[in-house]
């Protein structure tokens, strides 16, 4: 897409050279001119400009001011401001007023093209991180939450309708659930998605570091506090921080998270003078809070600041019929990570997954999936590569030859065999039996 430049000056046979000298310097860039502000602002609002490059002294205003209304009209668009007078102040206020330059013309003639450079190169990162801030976006929006069963889809609803607000939000559910995932969502969606999000698990750091990983702490605070720290409060401000495993805080922090709630100021550890920020907190547990409360556990009153809005995510075995769409997702993924072709998937494959008990939900099978990928033989996916566990029928599921002892040791010698590319040496030592042993077993196998 070729460079857009806007021409504001009142004097239009320099308008006409600077144009030229501009077209010289860029063989693909687009210059539009205008003699006033209102015609000027009139061809920004009909397309869309990377560099205004505009007089101060103008028949319907001042460029000074101008600056404003540009920025707002084109946030993205640089601004270089060009005087016949040079003051100061002008240039002071055109610099607060958002522009990227002020020049003095005929002085510093030279000044303009590599000025231009610069704007141009600023204008194009700019371009580039909203391109990735979207794909940041759209990445962890609720879209991307694979699942189409009744429990996942309610979730999603409650989840986009509290995303546009600022109110509190306590998720719920098992382990591996995707509780993480949600709450990136819920951020993304919400009007602070320009904002950081920042995440903890509480369970993960020690109950005496804990403190000043949320509020920071000041140099000389304790034992080894050599310098001043922010603490993850400061650091989400005007964001969201999600704090994982709530139910793991100690009962003194949670004294200290629930001033934050209620006042939205916290005290940084070894000082006295409270700070205000403005974050919006999302939690996440896999306990019972209530209960937790009722047993001296857990402040009952946190829990009920926490508690506003409360979303409650279905564990893989609620909604099973969600499996053959995370297994195609996840599929995809690794084969990318690993460098794979994605292979076909053989339904006995799904199948198998879709019997299993998932203890540690979504991510119990997106590990299993990535390991499948690294084990599979060919270019289908089938139940051989899944643990014995999952892609072999346990007692009660299968056929009586098909679980006697001889039956599952033969298909355990064929696994180590492809594991080893037919070497029968290195099978032997990973069956920690003798090579003569694997000889007559596979013996045994043929005649069977």
């Amino acid at each position: 897409m070729p460079k857009k430049i806007l021409l504001i000056d009142d004097e239009e046979k320099l308008r006409s050279l600077l144009a030229r000298i501009i077209q010289l310097e860029w063989e693909d860039i687009v210059v539009v001119q205008a003699g006033t502000l209102k015609s000027g602002f009139q061809l920004l609002k009909q397309s869309e400009i990377d560099v205004i490059l505009c007089d101060v002294k103008l028949p319907d205003g001042n460029g000074v001011d101008a600056v404003l209304t540009i920025k707002q009209m084109a946030p993205e668009a640089e601004v270089i401001l060009m005087t016949a007078y040079g003051q100061i102040a002008d240039g002071v206020q055109a610099m607060k007023n958002g522009a990227f330059d002020y020049i003095t013309k005929g002085d510093d003639n030279n000044k303009v093209l590599p000025l231009l450079h610069k704007a141009f190169e600023k204008v194009a990162m700019a371009k580039k991180l909203q391109r990735l801030e979207a794909q940041v976006g759209k990445k962890y929006a609720f879209d991307q939450v694979i699942g189409k069963s009744k429990g996942i889809l309610e979730a999603i609803g409650l989840g986009r309708k509290v995303a546009m607000t600022d109110a509190t939000v306590l998720l719920l559910g098992e382990t591996g659930t995707g509780k993480e995932v949600f709450a990136q969502a819920i951020h993304f969606e919400s009007p602070r998605k320009g904002q950081a999000f920042v995440a903890l698990n509480c369970s993960a750091v020690s109950k005496d570091l804990l403190e000043s990983e949320l509020f920071g702490h000041v140099m000389g605070s304790f034992t080894g506090a050599t310098r001043d720290k922010k603490g993850l409060f400061e650091e989400a401000d005007k964001g969201t921080l999600f704090l994982d495993e709530i139910g793991e805080m100690p009962l003194e922090l949670q004294a200290k998270l629930l001033r934050v709630l209620e006042t939205g100021e916290f005290l940084k550890v070894g000082e006295t003078k409270p700070k205000k920020v403005d974050v919006r907190i999302i939690a996440a547990t896999n306990r019972n809070l209530e209960e937790e409360a009722a047993a001296g556990n857990f402040r009952s009153d946190l829990y009920y600041r926490l508690s506003v809005f409360t979303i409650t995510l279905p564990s893989l075995n609620e909604r099973p019929s969600d499996i053959p769409l995370l297994v195609d997702h996840f599929v995809g993924i690794h084969a990318q990570k690993l460098n794979l072709n994605i292979p076909q998937i053989a339904p006995s494959y799904v199948e198998a997954l879709e019997k299993h008990a998932w203890k540690g939900n979504v991510r119990e099978l997106k590990n299993i999936i990535e390991r499948s990928l690294i084990l599979m033989e060919g270019e289908v996916l089938d139940i051989d590569a899944l643990p014995y566990e999952i892609g072999h029928p346990m007692p009660g599921r299968g056929t009586p030859s098909q679980l006697t002892l001889s039956a599952m040791e033969r298909k355990h010698i064929q696994r180590v065999l492809a594991l080893t590319k037919g070497n029968k040496t290195e099978a032997a030592k990973l069956l920690g039996i003798g090579l003569a042993t694997l000889y007559r077993k596979l013996e045994d196998d043929a005649n069977h």
